[in-house]
């Protein structure tokens, strides 16, 4: 644990960030700036980032009188913290009337003591499949363009390949090229919802863009089953997922994804398949069920209908239809996760935790999987019309009340594979490099 809180980060608008020793890195949960605990602060993880925030000054605690003031030295900052980990506090910040609204990346507070620098978060997963350390730029290029040569007429490895893996860096087709592991199956050019953070589509008239282009295509089952078979057959620890950051709804498309799925089986048994979804289709999520559907990951920023609705703004669907989705899954006896979005100070509230729990006894969950929201707070909180948010666990503090109450709830970040989902699920991951 520290010895002291670490202290605040600023930006001169160069790319340079200094340290202000006249204050305190303190945390944001929903509008409000807090003081961080020490034991809650950790190292920057590796492949972690900082960013500067361009008219937004840092809030600190005065390291003299101890009241809140404003960094006036530069440009707020802020940390991405890498995948398998999950923040506690976002940046504390004032926002100036021009600023800009901030890319769709995660902002955690960050600070700095004895030439380190540190977030406050934990780590949520041991599962290694997106560490830096584990991934060679060399044997991915060789990976990437094998896959390309092998399969020329294939579209989807062509859009894996040259898009995501090469010029996006997507960790999951990275791992792809590199024959391992969860491979990614975008299948949906098409969405049922108009999600207000879209990574992979933003309406012309807004004021953010998406962070990749989304997929143009309706992939075959034919092109589907050509590069997975072999997937599941030779990799580690194999994981077939369709739906992905790169396109729409995969259960738009849940005809071609059912005979994907059959013809897939009939190559092999091996590896699990499991669908990223909104989980808008619980008909669709059956079919898909007795063709062999393993598990499904259905994403949500709340278990509250209201704040859901506010923020994905589903079409032909409302928020019941995720709740049954997740029960279909159940009554197959496969796996169940919900890709939790968090948001300090919007998901630990009371009215939140609440929620949650009822959402987990009704559908028998399996896992939560806890993100961390990719999304400007300020304009996030302004877009579904948040002014105060409810009374306030913590973020660490919800986990605690959640894995008392339901011991058999798994937390982690990733889609399982089916060797962890029936075996020991803590067992050591080290073999996985």
């Amino acid at each position: 644990m520290l010895h002291q809180s670490p202290y605040i980060l600023y930006s001169d608008g160069k790319g340079n960030i200094f340290e202000d020793t006249s204050l305190y890195a303190v945390g944001r949960a929903g509008w409000d700036a807090f003081p961080i605990e020490k034991e809650d602060w950790i190292e920057l993880p590796d492949g972690g980032n900082l960013y500067e925030l361009p008219g937004r000054r840092g809030i600190g605690i005065d390291v003299h009188t101890g009241e809140m003031r404003l960094c006036e030295k530069g440009w707020a900052v802020a940390a991405f913290i890498p995948p398998a980990h999950t923040g506690l506090f976002i940046a504390a910040y004032e926002t100036l009337p021009d600023a800009p609204t901030l890319p769709l990346f995660c902002y955690t507070a960050a600070g700095w003591l004895n030439n380190k620098f540190y977030v406050p978060a934990l780590r949520i997963e041991e599962d290694i499949r997106q560490e830096c350390a584990g991934y060679n730029d060399e044997k991915i290029q060789n990976g990437a363009q094998w896959l390309l040569e092998h399969y020329p007429h294939n579209r989807l490895v062509k859009h894996l390949m040259q898009n995501c893996c090469l010029t996006y860096h997507c960790p999951a087709a990275r791992n792809l090229s590199l024959g391992r592991w969860e491979c990614p199956v975008p299948s949906s050019p098409a969405c049922n919802a108009n999600c207000i953070g879209c990574i992979s589509f933003q309406p012309e008239e807004e004021t953010i863009v998406s962070t990749q282009d989304r997929l143009t295509f309706k992939p075959t089952a034919e092109e589907i089953a050509e590069f997975t078979v072999p997937h599941l057959l030779n990799a580690p620890y194999p994981l077939v997922s369709f739906g992905q950051g790169c396109e729409g709804e995969p259960l738009l498309m849940w005809e071609t994804i059912r005979e994907s799925i059959v013809e897939i089986r009939k190559h092999t048994d091996r590896g699990s398949i499991n669908i990223n979804t909104n989980g808008s289709k619980p008909n669709a999520v059956r079919a898909l069920c007795e063709a062999g559907l393993n598990s499904i990951r259905v994403s949500m920023n709340s278990a509250q209908s209201h704040i859901y609705t506010s923020y994905y703004r589903p079409n032909n669907y409302v928020f019941e239809d995720l709740l049954e989705s997740l029960k279909v899954v159940r009554s197959y006896n496969g796996w169940t996760s919900i890709n939790y979005f968090v948001f300090p100070g919007m998901t630990d509230t009371v009215e939140e935790y609440e929620a949650l729990r009822k959402l987990i006894i009704d559908t028998d969950l399996c896992m939560i999987q806890w993100r961390n929201f990719n999304i400007d707070p300020d304009w996030y909180l302004g877009k579904i019309n948040v002014t105060e948010t409810g009374e306030m666990l913590g973020v660490k503090q919800l986990m605690e009340l959640l894995r008392e109450e339901f011991p058999h709830l798994k937390f982690g970040y990733y889609n399982p594979p089916a060797e962890r989902i029936k075996g020991d699920y803590k067992k050591d991951f080290a073999h996985f490099v």
